[in-house]
């Protein structure tokens, strides 16, 4: 369009002057459609069409968390920032006319007790720190059961949707355990006092504007449905709050039906984007043998960045390359080689503890890369 009104303009200019429209030299599009072309580079944050190989695949499709396993699926336990209103939940608990704060208040410690009974208020920062500290750590305790369904119910609080849907699962003959009852507690709590405690998210993951995010639920991986051996892995990733950096697993075992995943699946991390990691195999958990820091490029976690990741179970290795600002080359931030490490399974993002917030996107893989080279350090 712009172009046809510059001609146009051009062409009443050489009537006013007597000239012809063709003697005017030609208008090229050229620039314009560079224009176009660096407007759109400008929005992408992956990394360039050339580093890219033709042959990626996406891994999340930004609207769904389809083709991957959350685990733990629930928000379990408490955290001291959980709780919103200290002072006004002590004082509920102490309230022994409630039924449900009277079942709750005769399981915590003495110790927690006497704390609630003198705290003040949140101008003794100190006392306020220690006591959401210590009484998140009781209903901890209090949240792994018995079921508090029964005592909620005696004292007529209103139930949320999901507290509903779960707590009909709870029954004599079937009651829930482990994880299903803890979160069963978990959102009785919060239902029962709603300006105390922070409602949480019913799932440990979630879709967030594009991005695949932590809840800040608590320890726990989202990983694939499927297994992989030999592979290219990029994506783009941030952490929004957390005092632990992002976690990539790889060489990780999948837990068979009915059994309790191990701990970060029994794989091998690597920390983004500055490269610290761990062994998580069974025996292991340490910082372990194999890993080679390339690079320590101080890049900050709480600003996107772009990770490329090279991984091959049938060698035992596994290199990351890391860009900050996205766009930029990529720089090779840690390598890992163990033979009798290397294994096939999931690929998982791990929420190291509560109260972290990650946000992942463009995740993309190529399977048998046909180079077997980092491409974004180019």
């Amino acid at each position: 369009m712009k172009r046809e009104l510059l001609s146009a303009a051009i062409a009443l200019m050489g009537t006013l002057l007597g000239i012809s429209a063709c003697s005017w030299p030609a208008v090229s599009a050229e620039p314009a459609a560079a224009a176009d072309s660096a407007a759109a580079a400008s929005t992408t944050e992956n990394t360039s069409s050339a580093a890219r190989p033709a042959s990626m695949r996406k891994l999340f499709d930004g609207v769904t968390l389809d083709g991957w396993i959350q685990e733990p699926i629930y928000t379990i336990n408490l955290a001291g920032g959980d709780i919103s209103d200290l002072l006004g939940l002590a004082r509920a608990l102490n309230d022994k006319s409630n039924e449900l704060s009277k079942v709750i208040y005769e399981q915590l410690d003495e110790g927690v007790k006497s704390a609630m009974a003198s705290y003040a208020g949140a101008d003794d920062a100190a006392a306020t720190k220690a006591l959401k500290s210590n009484l998140s750590k009781a209903l901890n305790k209090v949240l792994a059961g018995p079921s508090l369904v029964h005592a909620a119910r005696a004292q007529a609080i209103r139930l949320r949707p999901e507290t509903e849907a779960l707590a009909q699962k709870d029954t004599p003959a079937g009651p829930l355990k482990d994880k299903q009852l803890a979160r069963l507690n978990r959102i009785v709590l919060e239902d029962a006092y709603p300006s105390a405690l922070a409602a949480s998210e019913p799932t440990a993951w979630i879709v967030k504007d594009g991005a695949m995010a932590s809840t800040g639920a608590g320890r726990g991986v989202i990983y694939t449905q499927d297994d992989f051996t030999k592979y290219r892995l990029m994506f783009t990733m941030r952490q929004v709050s957390g005092n632990h950096q992002p976690c990539f697993l790889f060489f990780c075992m999948r837990p068979l039906e009915g059994e309790k995943p191990l701990d970060a699946l029994g794989g091998i991390q690597f920390q983004t984007p500055n490269g610290s990691h761990w062994d998580y195999r069974p025996g292991k958990n340490k910082s372990g043998d194999g890993f080679t820091q390339v690079k320590k490029p101080g890049f900050n976690a709480k600003q996107w960045h772009r990770v490329e990741m090279l991984v091959d179970a049938t060698k035992g290795t596994a290199r990351m390359a890391v860009a900050q600002p996205l766009g930029s080359k990529a720089v090779e931030v840690l390598d890992y080689q163990m033979l009798e490490a290397g294994r096939t399974g999931p690929i998982a993002f791990q929420m190291h503890n509560g109260g972290i917030f990650d946000e992942y996107k463009d995740v993309e893989i190529e399977v048998e890369p046909a180079v077997d080279e980092l491409v974004t350090t180019k």
